[in-house]
C-alpha cells in the first residue's frame, strides 16, 4: 500500500529492508512509483523522498543537504534490518553528499546515472550560467514550454514520462525548482573524485548501456570507490528508472541482499 509522509514523500513497506529514493532534477517523489512497485515485489520497502521540500523555506546547499537527510533518517524509528539511500541523476549527486557526511544511517547505496562532479572550473562556471537560465525559465517562464524544453535534451532522450497528477504537483514547485538550479546545480557541486573512497559502506554504481557519457563516469567512479560494483542496464539511456524498472529493482534487490 503507498503512503504519504513528510508531505509528498511516498513510502511502501514491503519488509525489512527499506530504500529512500531521491529523484532528479525537475523530478517529483511519484517518480519512483513503478521501481518502489517492483522493489515491493521482492520484499524491499521504499521511501521515494520529495527533495523539494528541503527548498521551501531558504536556500540550502548540496552538503548542508546531506546532513539533513541523514538527520531526517537517523531521528525516525527504524525496526528494519537495514536503509539505503538510492539516487537518481541529480539525486545521485546528492546521496553521495550524504554518504560523505558522517555519521549516516545508511547500509548500502546505489547511484543511477550520478556524476561526481565537474573537475574543469571553466565547465563549472559555464554550468552555472547555463543553470540560471533554466532557473529563470522555471520560475517565469511558460511552464509547459520550460518542461517540454528540459525532456527534450539529447541526454535525456525527450519525450514525457510523467502522468498528468504528477506533473501537476511538478508544477507547483516551480519556486523551489528554479531555486535548485542554484543551490544543487553541477556547477556549484564540488568535484568529489577524490572522496569517493571515503565511502566506507558498499556503493553500486548504475548506468545505462545506451548512455555512454554517463556510463564512463560510473565506470571511473565504482574504480574509486572502495566497496563498489558497476552494473550497466542493458537497451536503457540515461533515465534507467523509466527505461528499465523491472531491471533496476531486481538489480538493486540482489545487490542489497548479497550485501
Amino acid at each position: 500500500m503507498l503512503q504519504y509522509s513528510k508531505q509528498a514523500d511516498e513510502r511502501r513497506e514491503a519488509g525489512p529492508i527499506e530504500c529512500w529514493c531521491l529523484h532528479g532534477a525537475v523530478g517529483v517523489a511519484a517518480d519512483w512509483r513503478g521501481v518502489a512497485a517492483e522493489l515491493a515485489g521482492t520484499g524491499i520497502g521504499s521511501r521515494a523522498v520529495d527533495l523539494w521540500r528541503f527548498l521551501e523555506c531558504e536556500p540550502m546547499s548540496l552538503p548542508d543537504f546531506g546532513r539533513a537527510l541523514n538527520a531526517e533518517a537517523g531521528g525516525e524509528v527504524f525496526r528494519g534490518s537495514g536503509r539505503a539511500l538510492v539516487g537518481y541523476s541529480m539525486g545521485g549527486r546528492m546521496a553521495l553528499h550524504a554518504l560523505l557526511a558522517p555519521p549516516h544511517p545508511w547500509q548500502a547505496a546505489v547511484i543511477v546515472s550520478g556524476h561526481p562532479g565537474l573537475e574543469d572550473p571553466a565547465e563549472r562556471s559555464a554550468r552555472l550560467g547555463s543553470d540560471a537560465e533554466w532557473a529563470a525559465r522555471a520560475f517565469a517562464g511558460d511552464w509547459q514550454g520550460f518542461v517540454d524544453s528540459w525532456n527534450a535534451q539529447p541526454v535525456l532522450g525527450g519525450g514525457a514520462i510523467r502522468d498528468p497528477e504528477a506533473s501537476r504537483r511538478l508544477a507547483m514547485r516551480r519556486r523551489e525548482i528554479a531555486r535548485s538550479f542554484f543551490d544543487w546545480s553541477l556547477g556549484a557541486q564540488a568535484p568529489l573524485w577524490d572522496r569517493l573512497s571515503e565511502i566506507s559502506i558498499p556503493v553500486l554504481w548504475i548506468a545505462g548501456a545506451a548512455d555512454a557519457k554517463f556510463l564512463a563516469l560510473a565506470e571511473r567512479a565504482a574504480a574509486c570507490t572502495p566497496h563498489a560494483r558497476l552494473a550497466v542496464a542493458p537497451d536503457a539511456g540515461h533515465r534507467v528508472p523509466w527505461d528499465a524498472p523491472g531491471w533496476l529493482a531486481g538489480t538493486i534487490a540482489r545487490f542489497l541482499r548479497a550485501g
